[in-house]
């Protein structure tokens, strides 16, 4: 295909008929080779040593919903990068916050990137969110092979709603297996800690200032007591990548915006350790 390209400087005839709405379907009978799960691996033995992006977190609030993520990646005991990014916008108004394999799981999100794409040129069209999360159900899904030798992906889902007019959060497993998540959601090797420090802190009438801090006190808690998670790293001015999701579309926080609510929250921790106290009733 490729040296056909090359000779006739056209592309093949293939590429100009008008298909599927699914640029995954498209690629999957073209060149089904370079779909992410398709790749063969070289036979090993024992665990795979790759880099790990760790947790993740989603709040809702009253107009939309927070996507968040810390920034270390990790390769067995070691820190293997300190400031990758794990949250990409997906379109104009969702985004993806990955957690697992690290390469497998950004291919994955650029490949997603393409479907939404691909399907709005081809349809005119963009998807509902459910059909969104649903897309990226299949794409886990046919990542199932290599789940199984270890080398998962499990993202998190965010965006908003344009027909319902509000945000939401959807989770998954290594199988595809999506959940709508309500409120909050957390995944990744900290993500137990986290979903326990939003079940103090999350309330249904937090303004997005206030979700950004929650999400921000969440990872703090996480990067406490799972060695894979990065807190805040005010030496380097390494911080957490908060994003939000409203009527208005994708936001990333700037690093101005998230170093003053991150050196806030230092400052109090150094008389709470342990973060904010919820009432007992």
């Amino acid at each position: 295909m490729e040296a056909n390209t090359r000779s006739t400087g056209r592309l093949p005839a293939a590429f100009l008929t008008p298909g599927s709405s699914s640029f995954m379907d498209f690629l999957g009978e073209h060149s089904p080779e370079l779909l992410p799960g398709n790749r063969p691996l070289p036979p090993v033995q024992g665990a795979i040593e790759a880099p790990h992006g760790t947790t993740i977190v989603a709040v809702t609030f009253a107009g939309g919903v927070v996507l968040a993520g810390d920034r270390r990646a990790t390769m067995g005991n070691v820190i293997a990068q300190r400031d990758i990014e794990k949250v990409f916008p997906a379109d104009e108004f969702s985004a993806v916050g990955i957690a697992g394999t690290a390469g497998i799981a950004v291919e994955m999100v650029k490949l997603f990137q393409l479907e939404l794409e691909h399907f709005e040129k081809v349809e005119g069209t963009v998807l509902s969110l459910e059909g969104k999360a649903n897309r990226l159900s299949t794409m886990i899904r046919g990542n199932l092979g290599m789940a199984m030798q270890g080398l998962a992906v499990v993202p998190l889902f965010a965006g908003w709603d344009v027909d319902r007019g509000k945000g939401r959060i959807f989770s998954y497993d290594v199988t595809g297996g999506r959940s709508e998540e309500r409120g909050f959601a957390a995944t990744g090797s900290g993500s137990m800690f986290a979903r326990g420090a939003l079940k103090k802190l999350y309330r249904e009438d937090l303004t997005e200032e206030q979700a950004a801090t929650a999400v921000l006190q969440a990872l703090y808690d996480a990067a406490d007591d799972d060695s894979a998670t990065g807190g805040p790293d005010l030496a380097r001015r390494i911080y957490p990548i908060i994003t939000s999701l409203t009527e208005d579309g994708f936001k990333r926080f700037g690093e101005d915006e998230v170093s003053e609510l991150a050196r806030a929250i230092h400052e109090r921790r150094l008389e709470e350790p342990d973060g904010p106290r919820a009432a007992l009733l």
